[in-house]
C-alpha cells in the first residue's frame, strides 16, 4: 500500500547564509508556481509541464471545456491522448492493464475524435457518472512527464485523468498558458510540508478540554492551513523529556462536523481531545487538511457513491484513480517539530502512522489504542480498515 513518508530535503534546513536564503526563495517560487498550476487545472485551463527533453500540455478531463480543448489543440505537437492513473485505466478498460502498476504513475489511451469532447472526457474520468462509449480506447505509450501530470491533478484534488500532448514553450507563450517544471510538481509534497510555518495561535477553550490552544500552520505557497490543537502543556512535557499524547487526525467534514455515521472520525476526534485533557502530560491533536485519506471531500463523496454500489473503501478510492492512502505524514512531523515535540505516544490504530512519523524523524515511544464500537452503519467500514488497511481494531 503506497504511503508518503518523505524526509525533508537538505536545502530546506534552517540556515543563515545568503546562498541558503536564495535557495529558500527559489523553493517558495517553485511552490507558488505549482499552486497556480493546480488552480488552472481546476478551472479547466491547460498547463504546460516542462522537462529536460521537452514539454507536455495537459488539461484535466474532469474540468476542461471547449475553450480549454481548443487551447490544448493549439499547443499540441501531436494527437492528444488520455492519461490515467493505472488503477483507473483498468476500470475504464474493464480489465487489468498489463505491465502497469501504481508505481508506474500513468497509463495513456488513444483518444478517437468522438471522445475529444468535454462530456465524453468527464464520463471517462469519473466512474460515478461513467457511461463508456462503444469504442473502447486503445493503450499507447505514455508520454514523457505524464506521471507529473497525474501528480498535479492529485495535488489539485481532481480526478487523475488528463488530456495530454507534446508541446513547445513557444506555444505556451503564444496561448498565455502557465508553464511549470515537472520536477517542481513531483517535489511539491515534500517542499510544501517542510515549508510549514506558524501563522496564528489562540487560546480556545473546548467543551472537553477547557485548557486548549489552536496553532495554525501555512505552507510557503499560501495554501490551505493545517491546525494543531494543544491540550494542556504538551510543550512543557516535551521540554522535560516526556512524551505527550499525539493524534494525527485527517479532517473529515462529514464525520467531524455533521456527525456522519459512515465513519468513526467524529468519535475519534472528540474522544482524543477528551483523553488528552485527562492525561497529565497533555496532548497535541494535529488536524490535517487531508480529507478522505488525501483525496479531498468531493472525491470522498464520489467514493461513497461507489461504496453504495458495492465497493469497499479501498477499492472505491482505486476506482477513482487514487491510491489506498494519499496522505503525507511529513506534514504532521513538521508541525510537531515546530511546537517542540519530538517524542510522542501516538494515539492511533493505524501502524502506518507510526511508521510514517518515525520515518520523518519523530520518536514514537508507544501506541495508545483508540477504537470505538461500530454503530450499525459503519460496521463494514471498520472491518475494511482492519482487514485491508491493517488497522489494529478489536474483532467485531
Amino acid at each position: 500500500m503506497e504511503r508518503q513518508t518523505m524526509t525533508p530535503p537538505a536545502n530546506l534546513a534552517p540556515d543563515t547564509t545568503g546562498a541558503d536564503a536564495a535557495g529558500r526563495d527559489a523553493c517558495v517560487l517553485a511552490l507558488r508556481g505549482v499552486h497556480r498550476a493546480m488552480a488552472d487545472l481546476r478551472r479547466g485551463t491547460p498547463v504546460i509541464l516542462r522537462g529536460p527533453d521537452g514539454c507536455l500540455v495537459v488539461a484535466a478531463a474532469e474540468t476542461v471545456g471547449a475553450q480549454g480543448l481548443a487551447d490544448l489543440a493549439g499547443a499540441a505537437l501531436a494527437a492528444p491522448v488520455l492519461v490515467l492513473a493505472p488503477v483507473r485505466a483498468a476500470a475504464v478498460l474493464h480489465r487489468p492493464v498489463p505491465h502497469a502498476s501504481e508505481e508506474e504513475g500513468a497509463v495513456a489511451l488513444r483518444l478517437p475524435p468522438a471522445l475529444m469532447a468535454p462530456e465524453a472526457l468527464r464520463s471517462l474520468a469519473d466512474p460515478v457518472a461513467e457511461r463508456l462509449l462503444p469504442e473502447a480506447p486503445e493503450r499507447v505509450p505514455a508520454p514523457a512527464l505524464a506521471q507529473a501530470g497525474i501528480a498535479l491533478a492529485k495535488l489539485g484534488r481532481l480526478l487523475p485523468a488528463l488530456v495530454a500532448a507534446p508541446a513547445t514553450e513557444a506555444a505556451a507563450a503564444r496561448l498565455s498558458l502557465l508553464g511549470v517544471p515537472a520536477a517542481d510538481v513531483l517535489a511539491y509534497p515534500v517542499s510544501a510540508a517542510t515549508s510549514l510555518t506558524r501563522v496564528a495561535e489562540a487560546r480556545v477553550p473546548l467543551e472537553d478540554a477547557p485548557e486548549a490552544r489552536i496553532v495554525a500552520f501555512r505552507a510557503a505557497d499560501g495554501g490551505i492551513e493545517h491546525l494543531a490543537i494543544l491540550v494542556g502543556t504538551p510543550e512543557a512535557t516535551a521540554a522535560g523529556g516526556g512524551a505527550p499524547l499525539v493524534r494525527a487526525h485527517s479532517e473529515c467534514f462529514t464525520g467531524d462536523l455533521l456527525g456522519s455515521m459512515r465513519c468513526d472520525c467524529g468519535p475519534q476526534l472528540r474522544g482524543a481531545i477528551a483523553r488528552m485533557a485527562r492525561d497529565p502530560a497533555g496532548g497535541v491533536l494535529l488536524y490535517l487538511a487531508q480529507e478522505g485519506r488525501g483525496i479531498g471531500l468531493v472525491n470522498k463523496l464520489r467514493a461513497y457513491t461507489l461504496q453504495d454500489q458495492g465497493l469497499d473503501t479501498l477499492d472505491a478510492n482505486r476506482a477513482l484513480g487514487y491510491g489506498a492512502d494519499e496522505r503525507n505524514f511529513l506534514v504532521a512531523a513538521t508541525m510537531l517539530r515546530a511546537i517542540g515535540v519530538g517524542r510522542v505516544r501516538l494515539l492511533t490504530n493505524n501502524p502506518d502512522k507510526i511508521a510514517g512519523l518515525s520515518a520523518c524523524g519523530i520518536e514514537v515511544l508507544g501506541r495508545e489504542a483508540h477504537a470505538f464500537d461500530p454503530n450499525g452503519v459503519n460496521d463494514a467500514y471498520l472491518r475494511t480498515k482492519a482487514a485491508r488497511f491493517g488497522h489494529l481494531l478489536p474483532e467485531a
